[in-house]
């Protein structure tokens, strides 16, 4: 309970009598110190000290044939982003081919805040757990040579599956904070990088986007960012902010690399600090920025460095975007350059929208093939609660080459069914001029959708593929703050 409802209620029990008294309720909810730094939401307070508590279970379940190495059809790593298939498991004449998952992720954040001379101070820590169980094919695998069922068999049991964590909390974030308009932060927490402006508008998205979590990356964790840090935020006014941090601190622990036994100290000790620099504008319809890598600073020498860089202008109707990515790794001497533009237009019911990628590089000094590729899309909202989608995006996995290209054209139509119900249906064909026996992966989605407030949000969907493939997937999530 908040100190102000206690002192509130204290002063009641009294029993205010004069018009004085009740002027200076006023004076007492001051006191409340959540409300006088403006914060909101689920807190508890003391005298000098506000603790603010968010925190979200995510749950989701996933049946059908839908995993497994699928060797013929239409390229199921197309533009490196991967289709579903039905990679089954045929053994004396017996097939086993149902997978499924089930995870579980939670989140917990504490934000302990009270008042100094330089500004607000604040203490976070935040726990995470991630329980998530995948089985392929039944679980069962190539070896051991013998059949289910003979005595002394062994399959590869679902406990084999077992991929992101046994639900166990982890500290997530642990770090303390200071400031207003400069702030300095330092502990375990995420990157001051900025990579953003650089997704693509059009409704598919773009193939290699998708392949680097979406706009244009590098290589990941090359250089790594956030881990161990030390940071500063300053606001320079008229929309500028600057930032730099200390980050990958920790670098050279053991579970930062995978699997410990292969872990390389000397390797991990190197890559260890990275210097990140930020510079952002935002206002009069444009946001900008600009970001600086350079890993591996502690020795004393830049094991790689990165620069991401995005603009976004929104013109009345049309809103414009460009976007670049380009990584050096010295040790290697491996390169990588990715670039994007995209840009929508706003006509009464319509939406167009038009984005092209392209990226390339050298892999030890070696040139490594160019790669291209192109989206569009439009929609219309045919009457009100219903709208529909068509779009199509083309990769070119080598632009010197021929027989490398990969499509996907699709339709979709959204439809409010009442104000918490949202219904939604997919239909489309992904396709290749490669040479495989089917060169086309015809497939469709539904999902119905439902948000019937209190942050809660629940989902069920079905995907289907020519392939034989096919998927259903339930989701539900409730965030709390």
């Amino acid at each position: 309970m908040k100190l102000k409802s206690l002192i509130l209620g204290s002063v009641a029990a009294a029993g205010l009598s004069t018009a004085g008294f009740a002027a200076d309720l006023g004076v007492l909810t001051s006191l409340d110190v959540c409300d006088s730094l403006g914060i909101s939401g689920l807190t508890i307070s003391s005298a000098d000290n506000c603790l603010a508590i968010s925190g979200k279970v995510e749950y989701e379940f996933n049946w059908g044939d839908y995993n497994g190495n699928f060797n013929g059809g239409v390229d199921t790593w197309a533009g490196n982003r991967q289709i579903i298939d039905n990679g089954d498991f045929v053994f004396a004449g017996t097939t086993y081919n149902n997978d499924w998952g089930s995870k579980v992720e939670t989140w917990l954040k504490f934000v302990g805040t009270a008042s100094s001379d330089f500004g607000p101070a604040s203490a976070t820590i935040k726990l995470k757990s991630v329980q998530q169980w995948n089985v392929t094919n039944e679980g069962y695998g190539l070896l051991p040579p013998t059949p289910p069922g003979t005595p002394g068999y062994v399959g590869r049991v679902a406990g084999g599956d077992m991929t992101a964590g046994d639900g166990g909390f982890v500290i997530d974030e642990a770090f303390v904070q200071v400031g207003d308009t400069t702030t300095i932060m330092a502990g375990k927490k995420g990157s001051v990088a900025n990579f953003n402006d650089d997704e693509p508008f059009n409704w598919l998205g773009l193939f290699n986007s998708d392949a680097v979590d979406k706009g244009v990356m590098f290589a990941k964790n090359h250089p790594k960012t956030g881990g161990h840090v030390i940071q500063v935020v300053s606001s320079l006014g008229n929309g500028v902010t600057v930032k730099a941090g200390l980050e990958n601190l920790d670098s050279a622990a053991a579970g930062d690399f995978g699997n410990p036994v292969f872990y390389d100290e000397v390797a991990g000790a190197q890559a260890a600090g990275t210097l990140v620099g930020v510079v952002e504008y935002a206002g009069d319809g444009i946001t900008a920025h600009v970001t600086a890598l350079a890993g591996g600073v502690l020795d004393g020498i830049v094991e790689d460095w990165a620069v991401h860089a995005g603009v976004t202008g929104t013109f009345d109707a049309f809103k414009v975007r460009v976007a670049g990515a380009y990584s050096n790794n010295n040790p290697n001497n491996d390169t990588y350059w990715n670039v994007l533009g995209s840009v929508e237009g706003n006509f009464d019911m319509f939406t167009i929208a038009l984005s092209g990628e392209a990226n390339g590089g050298t892999n030890a000094g070696v040139a490594i093939a160019n790669q291209a590729g192109f989206g569009a899309s439009i929609g219309a909202a045919v009457i009100e609660g219903v709208k529909i989608n068509l779009g199509g995006r083309w990769f070119d996995e080598d632009t010197a080459t021929n027989n490398n290209e990969t499509y996907q054209i699709a339709a979709q139509l959204v439809a409010a069914v009442t104000e918490t119900i949202e219904l939604s249906g997919e239909i489309g064909v992904y396709g290749s001029n490669k040479v495989t026996p089917t060169a086309t992966d015809f497939y469709g989605k539904a999902e119905l959708a439902w948000k019937p407030g209190g942050q809660f949000e629940s989902s069920l969907g079905a995907e289907v593929h020519q392939n034989g493939a096919y998927k259903v997937t339930f989701k539900a999530s409730k965030e709390f703050k």
